[in-house]
């Protein structure tokens, strides 16, 4: 077992004063198969009071409303989680699964990604699993990581038309083709080992049993990552939402450190 600390930062400056804020905050890790969180503080800026709770898909969130006007707002959470040794998350719930099976969002196929997935030879797979690494493997090889490239709102389709994207561009064209493929494919938000952003990644259902795949760097989902929500696509686990009075234009900065606790 691997014990990981991670600290997420985020600070939006507004060009106005806003007179009050109601925001809501995904970024809590996840209970599940392959993790535990042991401990965590929160802060919150201007001061504010704010409750816990869950989305439809579990996800576990952060709410509440700044009354007072300010200019910035500033919201840590830090912590440590427990990676336990499995190569799965949790195990299907059968009742849940349908809504993982067709294309939603931002992850419905195009031209592009049709062709695309016309193209692969499949004669190796001999399962889900066997499938969901060829696909991960090509993905890697015929697709390029190229920061600031695209945006939070990009689709699968545009992404891979461009010929490049970051870690949500693979996850939305990754599980565009595993659903192509009959494959239930669901979309992660976490944290990844480092420092940085969010990171995101992919889920796929294998024996009864989801797993992860981070089409990104190629490689299965271990003890470098911290889960903290899961979706049909980045907007279903979007980490910050809000809504605000006055403001004017913003400004957002992220910044995420994770660091295994010796």
């Amino acid at each position: 077992m691997a014990v990981l600390h991670f600290v997420y930062n985020m600070e939006i400056n507004y060009e106005k004063m806003a007179d009050r804020c109601y925001f809501t905050i995904k970024c809590i890790p996840k209970e599940d198969a392959r993790q535990h969180l042991l401990c965590m503080d929160i802060l919150i800026l201007p001061e504010c009071n704010y409750s816990y709770g869950e989305d439809s898909f579990g996800n576990r969130q952060v709410y509440g409303c700044v009354e007072e006007a300010h200019n910035k707002f500033v919201f840590k959470v830090s912590g440590d989680v427990q990676i336990i040794q499995t190569d799965y998350e949790e195990e299907e719930c059968k009742s849940r699964t349908g809504m993982y099976c067709f294309p939603y969002g931002k992850c419905i196929p195009g031209q592009g990604i049709l062709n695309y997935y016309s193209s692969l030879v499949f004669t190796d797979c001999n399962n889900n699993y066997d499938t969901c690494v060829y696909i991960m493997n090509k993905l890697y090889q015929d697709f390029s990581y190229v920061p600031e490239s695209t945006n939070v709102e990009t689709t699968a389709e545009e992404a891979w038309n461009l010929g490049s994207g970051v870690c949500q561009d693979y996850a939305h064209i990754y599980i565009s083709l595993l659903r192509l493929a009959g494959i239930p494919a669901r979309y992660v938000c976490g944290l990844i080992i480092g420092e940085g952003e969010s990171h995101a990644w992919a889920e796929a259902l294998c024996n009864g049993k989801w797993t992860g795949f981070d089409p990104a760097n190629n490689c299965l989902v271990i003890d470098d990552y911290i889960k903290s929500g899961d979706g049909r696509d980045a907007k279903d686990c979007a980490i910050n939402r809000g809504i605000m009075w006055g403001g004017g234009r913003q400004s957002q900065k992220v910044s995420v450190i994770v660091e295994k606790n010796d």
